[in-house]
């Protein structure tokens, strides 16, 4: 026979702990990223950005007056489709 034993405090920390984590990162969440925030969310730098992938006909980019303009959810499904491209060495 089998006897198994929760601690329900325990459960319930946890439990709220990670609906804390997943609320915080959808607050955190943006529509739009600008090249700041692009350059930021990849640890990329600017020039590296625009030599790399930037001109990619895939890349979603839009130009809104003097500002580009990235849609955060695109460009991330993009971004990690891109990095799995890249050669390994």
């Amino acid at each position: 026979m089998l006897s198994v034993q929760i601690d329900q405090r325990t459960i319930e920390q946890q439990f709220h702990e990670e609906l804390r984590k997943h609320l915080v990162e959808i607050k955190n969440r943006t529509v739009f990223w600008d090249m700041k925030e692009l350059c930021r969310q990849t640890c990329l730098s600017e020039p590296f950005i625009r030599e790399q992938f930037f001109f990619d006909q895939r890349f979603p980019k839009f130009r809104v007056g003097r500002k580009w303009l990235f849609p955060a959810k695109e460009a991330e499904d993009f971004l990690i489709q891109w990095l799995k491209e890249q050669p390994h060495h």
